[in-house]
């Protein structure tokens, strides 16, 4: 018999109790791919959004840059937004604003859009309100008035897009600047050249400005959620560790128990290399098939979460190849499998120096 047939059989002879000891990594595995999984989702798919959606630079006041886009405090002076419009090496030069104010007692953040793709809308463009909380607590529909620092619009539509806890109106450019005395908070364009040197000029050019291109905003956004993916990667680790841990005790107890069926196999001729590996190998298919099924587990779970929550979270274009990207599937299968390999070293060990007559007069 092959030391591979051994394995597989010590492990069928005992379908419970491996059955139980894979439990744990499938659990381990399920709860580390679907948290990973969702943070490599998120990463991906708000990348691809950049991607497609900004322009090649987005200019603002310095002061402002820090957060990733005007806080609504810091504008673009007069004199800047006349220089950057009059730049030769920039075109489809599109101006923003965004600024606080109340409705109904309620924080509200007024944006003014230029480029609606920007949003997903129930409605039209012109005065889009955020769902929450000026749909579901104060009743605003499409065609309801809605009051704007004392002047009166009609809502065109409704979007899921959240205000971070606060109330959220988008209107257009037009009709935003003059609620802002005309102030811009950013200017998004395409360039003729290349983004990072144009980059360099408008920061050169235009004191008091920071340029920032797709590639930097894409970086910003690998930063904020590499670290958060990294902890809640972390996290569910633990989970995963403890199940390996349990192929140490499960592999002990097997050994201990088959004490006498490895000392009948070093009489017919086993050496203790291949008693090493047939441990070894039966430590490794449990992490192996029990990461197998905890990934499958994971996908399932992954792909319920796109089909009902996505569209509540306006994310109905994230697909699960980017939340399963082949790195995390491939390091968890292997890291599990050899995780478990290393698990029963110890125990594989012991087997391997039993002395045989110890091992046959064993009961």
């Amino acid at each position: 018999m092959s030391i591979y047939k051994l394995s597989f059989k010590n492990l069928n002879r005992r379908k419970l109790r491996s059955a139980l000891t894979m439990l744990g990594i499938v659990i381990g595995v399920t709860a580390l791919v679907v948290l990973m999984g969702i943070g490599s989702g998120m990463t991906s798919y708000m990348k691809g959004q950049t991607e497609s959606l900004m322009g090649d630079v987005t200019i603002m006041n310095s002061s402002a840059a820090a957060f990733m886009g005007s806080t609504g405090d810091s504008y673009l002076n007069k004199q800047s937004v006349a220089e950057i419009k009059n730049m030769s090496q920039l075109y489809n030069i599109k101006e923003e604003t965004q600024f606080n104010t109340n409705i109904e007692r309620t924080p509200v953040i007024v944006v003014g859009m230029s480029d609606w793709k920007q949003i997903k809308i129930n409605g039209t463009p012109g005065v889009v309100i955020g769902k929450s909380p000026l749909v579901d607590d104060f009743g605003y529909k499409i065609g309801s008035k809605i009051k704007i620092k004392d002047r009166e619009f009609i809502v065109t539509g409704i979007t899921n897009e959240g205000g971070f806890g606060m109330g959220i109106i988008f209107l257009n450019i037009s009709q935003a600047l003059p609620l802002n005395d005309n102030k811009v908070s950013s200017i998004t364009a395409s360039t003729k050249k290349d983004p990072e040197v144009v980059k360099k000029e408008i920061e050169a050019q235009v004191d008091g400005t920071t340029a920032l291109t797709k590639s930097d905003f894409t970086k910003q956004i690998d930063e904020i959620m590499s670290g958060i993916t990294l902890f809640v990667g972390a996290i569910a680790s633990i989970a995963l560790l403890v199940g390996v841990i349990s192929i140490v005790n499960i592999m002990l107890v097997n050994v201990s128990e088959r004490t006498r069926e490895i000392g009948v196999l070093k009489a017919i001729g086993f050496t203790n290399r291949e008693i090493l590996a047939s441990i070894l190998m039966e430590a490794g298919l449990l992490g192996l098939i029990g990461a197998l099924v905890g990934l499958i587990i994971a996908a399932i779970l992954l792909e319920l979460g796109i089909i009902y929550l996505a569209p509540q979270l306006n994310m109905e274009g994230i697909k699960l190849v980017q939340m399963l990207p082949l790195w995390l599937v491939v390091g968890v299968i292997g890291g599990s499998a050899v995780l478990s390999v290393l698990a029963g070293l110890y125990p594989a060990w012991r087997a391997s120096r039993l002395n045989v007559v110890e091992a046959l007069r064993y009961e």
